[in-house]
C-alpha cells in the first residue's frame, strides 16, 4: 500500500502545483474559472488523499470527505477544521450552480486562506513519509 501513498501524494502535490500556479496569475474571469476548477480537482485529491493516508497509518477508515476532514484534524493532520469543512462547501457550491459573484467570492477565499492551507497540509503529508 506504500506504493498507493506515494502515488496519491504525488498527484495531490501536482494538482495542488497547477492551483498555485494558476492563482498566481489568474485576472480575468475566464482564469479565475480555470483556478475554480484546479480547486475542485485538487481537493477531491486532497480527501482521497487524506483516507488512504488516515486508514494506511492510522488504521482510520472513513468514506465522506467531510468525515476524512474531521479524522485529519483529530490526528493533527490539518490545522483550523472549519477552514477545510469551508473548503467542501465551496466545493459543492461550484461544483454545483455557477452564480459569478459567488464564483469571485470563492476564488478570493482560494488565493486567500485554501491555498495556504492546502499547501501546509501537503507539507505535513511529505514529511510523514520520510
Amino acid at each position: 500500500m506504500q506504493e498507493e501513498i506515494e502515488l496519491s501524494l504525488k498527484k495531490l502535490e501536482d494538482a495542488f502545483s497547477r492551483l498555485k500556479e494558476s492563482v498566481e496569475i489568474a485576472s480575468s474571469e475566464l482564469e479565475k474559472d480555470g483556478s475554480i476548477q484546479r480547486f475542485e480537482f485538487t481537493f477531491e485529491l486532497l480527501w482521497k488523499t487524506l483516507k488512504i493516508f488516515l486508514e494506511e497509518e492510522k488504521g482510520v477508515i472513513c468514506h465522506a470527505p467531510k468525515d476524512c476532514l474531521k479524522e485529519a484534524f483529530r490526528v493533527e493532520w490539518i490545522e483550523g477544521e472549519d477552514i477545510f469543512l469551508d473548503m467542501l462547501k465551496d466545493r459543492n457550491r461550484t461544483s454545483h450552480i455557477y452564480n459569478k459573484s459567488m464564483a469571485e467570492e470563492i476564488f478570493s477565499r482560494i488565493k486567500g486562506e485554501y491555498a495556504g492551507a492546502i499547501e501546509k497540509v501537503v507539507k505535513k503529508l511529505k514529511e510523514s513519509q520520510k
